[in-house]
């Protein structure tokens, strides 16, 4: 096990890999070579699934750029934060008696968003963040460095599958917004003053159309000028600082 130079720890190696899991360290991701087979792969990729440890299938030549030495198909990245179940996350907050506000984050990929998403959800009183589990940047010290810490004081929650947690947050009376352009809503419309999750969607694409269709409602943020859409974490500020607003 080695720490690189974005101070993330990563291992790599069929058997490495494995003890690590074993060990109950923290796996962010694990990256596997396409094609991959053998007794001991086989031992390892079960425990991979059972864990639900998200993976990825990649050509041997990212490895190969990853580390010089015997990866044996393998590499893993340790996790710099302990994640948090989204059940845990809701129980917390009813034991705390808080209004919930609940950030989503649907595949947001440049860590500078994420960390700059949460240390604003942190400083608005938003009590977790929900990240997917594939597609999502990695929460690296460079996403902790762009949230100025606020990634080790706010609860973080890592999905696979965002159509259950919001099944999750509904059933448990929790309203579930859309921040999206695809909808004449605007903000200032919505009633943040209720228990609610505010979902934000990757920098290409949005919101995923399955993850939006689920959703209890759905608005847009103004723009008078003729620059189509805001980078993520500005909008994530702003539609979180209007439920700050309503909620005085």
């Amino acid at each position: 096990m080695k720490k690189n130079h974005n101070n993330s720890f990563e291992t790599y190696g069929i058997h490495p890999v494995l003890e690590a899991i074993k060990a109950n360290k923290k796996i962010d991701r694990v990256l596997i070579q396409q094609g991959l087979k053998g007794d001991s792969f086989k031992v390892l990729f079960d425990l991979i699934q059972e864990r639900k440890i998200p993976f990825q299938m990649v050509p041997i030549q990212k490895l190969n750029k990853l580390t010089k030495n015997n990866h044996q198909g393998v590499f893993a990245y340790l996790s710099l934060i302990e994640y948090m179940e989204t059940s845990d996350l809701i129980m917390k907050i009813d034991e705390e008696e808080k209004n919930p506000l609940i950030l989503i984050l649907d595949r947001v990929s440049d860590v500078r968003n994420i960390g700059a998403i949460a240390r604003s959800a942190e400083c608005a009183g938003a009590q977790g963040i929900i990240i997917t589990a594939k597609g999502s940047a990695r929460i690296n010290s460079e996403a902790i460095k762009a949230s100025a810490g606020a990634l080790h004081r706010i609860p973080i929650c890592k999905e696979t599958n965002l159509k259950n947690v919001i099944k999750m947050l509904q059933t448990s009376d929790i309203r579930v917004v859309a921040c999206t352009e695809k909808t004449e809503s605007k903000m200032y419309d919505a009633d943040f003053t209720q228990p609610t999750a505010i979902i934000m969607g990757s920098e290409g694409e949005g919101i995923h159309p399955a993850v939006l269709n689920a959703c209890d409602d759905r608005v847009a943020i103004p723009m008078k000028g003729h620059t189509e859409s805001l980078n993520v974490s500005v909008a994530a500020g702003i539609v979180l600082y209007e439920a700050v607003r309503q909620r005085i």
